[in-house]
This record gives structure tokens, sequence and C-alpha cells, in this order.
């Protein structure tokens, strides 16, 4: 896919106030690390992760991505009443009906011409919002458009808490799928892209690539019981093996479309899993690791949120310069990969 009149004009995001560190964490676990005899460190030393952040108890999905769309919107320059598009993406949401989007849509007063829908496709949804975005654009269906997402995984953690401390069944195998859910962190991240016959940047989304290979869609699911709240359950190394297979046909097609090399991008952003996770994609691709720019150490994996507000704390501290090349690289469960080209 590529484009010809697509502009990313600004981000904003919304970092949650709560720090929680790996060492936290394993303080709250210790009856499990002892009866399990587990070393102390081991979640930093695993995952490369020595915090995330949550929000206050209480906050919603749609609160935060309103903090973000606040930011991104300010820093834009286009007034509300030209928004013609608004899609929520995350994993988290509001309630099942209605879209999150709708109460989003609310908190930031915009139009009621505006089109409004969520999207959801596990940790790339935020970047599936920039392709249906984009696409509205190229065919000058909308002028301009705002795509936010807001992750909240208090739940899920304080659920994961309980289950590794209450289950006196689970043993060193069994706990593995369990531990994913730790590196979890909440987020909220925005962006706001014109038709550059609107209201022209120097950002241009190029285009992208993408592949799926949903033989893999038991690797890693997750979602709510009456009894243990939210549960996720990841095979963590099979999900790493063929999400990076995914990624390389991926990011074949994608240079094939593109028409670009590794060797032309000054800097890529990634969705964030963990340390090992970056090493053997960057490996595999034959990628300069030095060009990746990351906030998983302090931000852990933020779902969908978390390619996007890298690439937008990057931009903010002068890791993308004008006239700089980038690519976001996203990997999600399904398996689902795709990625996408910006000339800066």
């Amino acid at each position: 896919m590529q484009y010809s009149r697509v502009c990313l004009q600004s981000f904003g995001y919304e970092l949650p106030p709560v720090v929680l560190s790996s060492d936290e964490l394993e303080k709250r676990l210790a009856p499990v690390y002892e009866r399990l005899k587990l070393p102390a460190g081991r979640l930093e030393l695993m995952t490369g992760i020595k915090s995330r952040r949550f929000w206050e108890p209480g906050t919603r999905p749609s609160q935060g991505a309103v903090q973000a769309g606040k930011k991104a919107l300010e820093r834009s320059k286009i007034s509300r009443k030209d928004i013609g598009c608004l899609l929520f993406t995350s994993v988290s949401r509001d309630m099942m009906e209605p879209a999150t989007a709708a109460f989003v849509h609310r908190g930031l007063d915009l139009p009621a011409k505006c089109h409004i829908f969520d999207i959801s496709n596990a940790c790339l949804g935020f970047l599936n919002g920039m392709i249906t975005l984009a696409n509205m654009i190229e065919l000058g269906q909308v002028k301009s458009g705002l795509i936010v997402a807001g992750e909240t995984a208090e739940n899920l953690l304080e659920s994961t808490l309980a289950h590794m401390l209450s289950d006196l069944r689970l043993t060193r195998k069994s706990i593995k799928p369990l531990f994913a859910s730790l590196t979890i962190g909440s987020g909220a991240v925005a962006l706001v892209m014109t038709d550059r016959a609107f209201y022209a940047s120097d950002h241009i989304l190029v285009g992208g690539s993408c592949r799926a290979h949903t033989n893999y869609t038991d690797l890693c699911q997750g979602g709510r019981n009456a009894e243990q709240g939210t549960l996720m359950s990841t095979d963590s190394e099979l999900l790493l093996e063929k999400g990076v297979q995914v990624a390389a046909r991926c990011w074949h097609n994608f240079q094939q479309s593109l028409g670009w090399t590794a060797e032309c991008i000054d800097r890529f952003f990634c969705h964030q899993v963990g340390r090992a996770h970056a090493q053997l994609l960057f490996e595999r691709l034959r990628l300069d690791e030095q060009k990746n720019f990351e906030t998983l150490p302090v931000l852990g994996n933020v779902g969908s949120v978390s390619a996007p507000i890298t690439m937008a704390i990057g931009i903010e501290q002068g890791a993308l310069k004008p006239g700089q090349r980038g690519a976001i690289l996203g990997i999600g469960s399904g398996i689902n990969s795709l990625m996408l080209g910006v000339d800066w």
C-alpha cells in the first residue's frame, strides 16, 4: 500500500501517574517465588522491563484517550470542527456497547458530522487505525481525522497476581503462560492526520505492508470470567518465534512496496514485548539495533499504545529529525504484522 496525500500532523500522549517497578511486583509475589524457588530479579532479567505505569483506580480507557487527544489537537493547530473521523483503537474499552469512540467524541467535543467507530486488533489496533484513516483521506472522504488509544492494564495485572498467589497447583512450568501479563502497562496516545491539500506538514505517511498468520491464534489468548477477572495465557517462547517469522515476511513485502532498504531508514519504532523479542526481531530482519528507539524499560508492553507512544516520545526527544525516515514495525497476537513508513 502506498499513499500520496496523507500527512502526520501531531502526536499527543498521556502517561499514567502510578509507577510500578518489576522489583515491587516480585515482592508482591514473594510467596509464589519462595514456594517455586524462583530467583529474585527474574522478571526484569527476562524482559528488560524496570517499570510500567498504571492509572488510578476506576480510570476508563476513554479518559486517557481524551487527554492524549486534547494534546494532539492542540499541537496540530487543526480546528476540532474540521475533524471528520475519530477512531478508538485499543484492546481495552469502556464497555461492550456503545463504542468507546463515542465517549471520546463527547469528551473532546468533536462535531456531529464526525464519523466515529472502534477498531480492535490486539496490539496492532492503532496502526490499523492509521491505515483506515489514511485510506479515507486518500479517497477524499475526510480532510482530517484523529486516532486515539487508551490502554488500562490494571484489571489484568491484579487478576493475574491474585491467581498466581491463590492457585497452589501452579508449578514452575504451568505458571510460565502468566508471566507475560506482568509485562503489561497502561497509557494513552493520539495522532492527528490530514490531507496535504487541506493542511500540509512535512511529515508524510508513505505506505506500508501487512501480513497475517492465523494458524497461531492459540498462542496468546485472554478475556474475562466471573470468578477470576481478566486473565491471559501466553506461550511467550513460541509466540516470539512465530511472530518474528511473520514479521520477516511482512518486512520483505514492506521493502518491495515502498522501494526502501534497511540502510535508508534512520529510526525504527516497534511494538515492545521484551528484550529478547527486540533482539531476535532485529537479528532476523538484519536491522541495525542501534537505530531502534525504545521505551520498553520504563513503560513495558502498552498494547496498542506501545509503538505509537514510543514514536511520539522519540520525536519529542529528537530521535527522529526533519528530513529523516522512520519505520513503525508492529507484531500482534493472531498472529499479525503491520509495518508503516514515514518521511519526517
